[in-house]
């Protein structure tokens, strides 16, 4: 049976509402069913929380998902996506047919956990713990940026409420005092293989938010009165809140209610079949909640011209120092924004702190959350650079990978890499980073050696699509590169060159520099070297490389990285596929190292001049 009603709005009383809630629910499980696979029970306890949040508070035009005033909702619970996709043929912008013979199949835009591919979802969720921390940046972004009293709503699971980046986005959300941001846990009981860490104990999450800075509001979450008034206080204005919502996995269905083993398995069609009809049968409501309202176009100024530092050629500079001098000036343009992680003053990040305050959001040491925060702030239009130490961006890794499902554009620096940084010891350097941020899909990584690059590429990724990344060393190098020679992103330059080298000798930061001193060794001996500055690790640039393998026959690549996914595995890559196959020494730290000086330590890393030299007289001699 399929019941037709009027469509719901605000005005609806909770006996409609509850008519809405039963359909989300028949809708997620006969998706599921037909997809043969998803996570119908835990779309099941979350069914009434949405049903009274998209009739009754959600201030959003389904029509006009791009309009900018309206409110955000978020599924940190993506595997509820079963759910989600009813509510979006309760609001009329997807079809029965489209719910029933698409969800979750190939090249269909229902995937199993929502993306962007739809034009009413913001980010692309699954991963647990990540929702809840988008949700932080948008909500930064409408209060401090914009001005707006949009709220942004994130619907979370009890399991992931054990994920570090939860807590670490509450703390943020409460710091800030985030007023416009509201989290419900669907508090269900139940996790993937048993029950979850606290169950039921609804005060003691209570008693975790709450210290976190944020109001915690407990309620029956099939309670509709209770969950229409926890919204209504949600959206009060006074604090960030979060509603902890006591449910039932399953709620409504009798042969799953609250029984474990039925997590992410739908239910089999005789069992579907028992399910629709207790829980009333199909239903054909649709609903229109509140209205945001209407957005008043803003005139855009003209784009300012960018003024970038400069530099002399023989002055020691750091690429860190360049790339805080050149943040500061992309301040002018007003999409760009900055983020740190309590190191600003090592990164120089709080040189753009220093001209644009208003701009820059202290995350302090939450590398996690600072990503997160980016990505939510790229959500709104803008265009975030988050800087922290090479080594530490690792901790971020799942969120810069999530990032790039979502399609999202954004800048990340990495400072103090390799072991070029020093005494400090194995912990604080970034011998990973490159491997990690060339797997990115659709990223582009960028290397320089001289302040003239740093400054140039930091420019350049202004208007780059996608994931950047810039890394950046300690120390001051001398400056190579007059100003404003051009560093295009895929490109390199070749400092030496002459027609009779007889090696090449390719770095990268750091080690472009010992090779340009290897290269003067190396003359000494009537060796002829020629040196290639590969400041972009991705895309490389294949062509210069493929003429150094054809007209010396021998390389040396030198990265202050791991020999795994760095440097040499770039230009290897490069020249396998373009059919070259020059002799190759490939010098990569390969030991642990300890504390010591930077010439020390790149010496005992066997990426010295010394030894750079050392292996090209082995080439050049064979």
């Amino acid at each position: 049976m399929t019941v037709q009603s009027t469509a719901l709005g605000p005005d609806s009383d909770l006996n409609q509402v509850f008519q809405l809630a039963q359909q989300l629910r028949v809708d997620s499980v006969r998706a599921s069913t037909s997809a043969g696979s998803g996570h119908p029970t835990s779309s099941l306890s979350a069914a009434d929380l949405m049903a009274v949040l998209m009739t009754r508070h959600l201030r959003y035009d389904w029509d006009a998902p791009d309009n900018p005033a309206g409110d955000h909702l978020i599924f940190s619970k993506g595997h509820a996506s079963p759910l989600l996709y009813a509510m979006f043929r309760a609001a009329g912008v997807i079809t029965d047919d489209e719910l029933m013979t698409t969800y979750r199949r190939f090249g269909r835009r229902l995937q199993g956990h929502p993306t962007p591919v739809l034009p009413w979802v913001d980010l692309a969720t699954g991963s647990l713990g990540q929702g809840i921390a988008y949700a932080v940046g948008i909500a930064l972004a409408g209060r401090d940026l914009e001005n707006r009293d949009f709220r942004v709503w994130v619907l979370c699971g009890d399991s992931e409420m054990t994920e570090g980046s939860v807590w670490e986005a509450l703390d943020k959300a409460g710091r800030h005092g985030l007023a416009n941001f509201t989290a419900i846990i669907d508090v269900n009981r139940l996790g993937q293989s048993g029950p979850t860490e606290l169950q039921w104990d609804t005060d003691a999450y209570a008693r975790r938010v709450e210290a976190f800075g944020c109001r915690a509001l407990v309620i029956d979450g099939h309670d509709l009165n209770a969950v229409d008034q926890a919204l209504t206080a949600a959206a009060d204005g006074t604090a960030p809140t979060v509603i902890v919502a006591r449910t039932v996995k399953g709620q409504g269905v009798t042969e799953v209610a609250d029984k474990d083993g039925w997590h992410g398995k739908p239910l089999p069609p005789d069992m579907a079949e028992r399910a629709v009809a207790e829980l009333g049968g199909r239903r054909d409501l649709r609903v229109r909640g509140p209205q945001p309202p209407a957005d008043a176009p803003v005139p855009v100024p003209p784009a300012p011209v960018v003024e970038l530092p400069r530099f002399d050629v023989g002055d020691k500079v750091a690429t860190r120092v360049a790339f805080g001098k050149a943040l500061a000036a992309l301040g002018d343009r007003p999409e760009v924004v900055a983020l740190d992680a309590e190191v600003g003053n090592s990164t120089h990040a709080e040189d753009f702190e220093k001209a644009h305050p208003e701009r820059y959001f202290q995350i302090y040491i939450a590398e996690q959350q600072m990503v997160a925060s980016a990505v939510g702030l790229a959500v709104r239009g803008y265009h975030p650079y988050a800087t922290t130490f090479a080594a530490f961006l690792t901790r971020a890794h799942d969120f810069i990978r999530m990032a790039a499902v979502s399609e999202i554009t954004m800048a990340l620096c990495g400072t103090h890499s390799g072991v070029e940084i020093g005494a400090d010891g194995p912990s604080q350097m970034g011998l990973e980073d490159l491997a990690m941020m060339r797997a990115v899909r659709g990223s582009t990584v960028l290397y320089p050696a001289d302040a003239t690059c740093a400054a140039a590429l930091t420019a350049a990724m202004a208007d780059l699509p996608g994931i950047s990344y810039l890394r950046t060393t300690r120390g001051a190098y001398p400056v190579l590169y007059a100003a404003g020679e051009e560093f295009p992103v895929g490109g390199s330059k070749t400092p030496r060159l002459s027609d009779h080298d007889q090696v090449t000798l390719i770095g990268a930061g750091v080690t472009l520099h010992e090779c340009l001193a290897a290269a003067d060794l190396l003359a000494a001996d009537g060796i002829t070297a020629r040196v290639i500055d590969l400041y972009s690790v991705k895309p490389v640039d294949t062509e210069t490389l493929v003429r150094a393998a054809r007209e010396t026959g021998a390389l040396v690549i030198a990265e202050d990285h791991h020999p795994e996914g760095g440097v040499g595995e770039a230009v290897l890559s490069a020249l396998n596929t373009a059919g070259a196959h020059p002799a190759v020494t490939h010098l990569a730290v390969t030991g642990l190292p300890g504390s010591g000086t930077t010439d020390e330590l790149l010496d005992a890393a066997g990426i010295s001049r010394a030894r750079i030299a050392r292996a090209a007289r082995a080439l050049a001699g064979r």
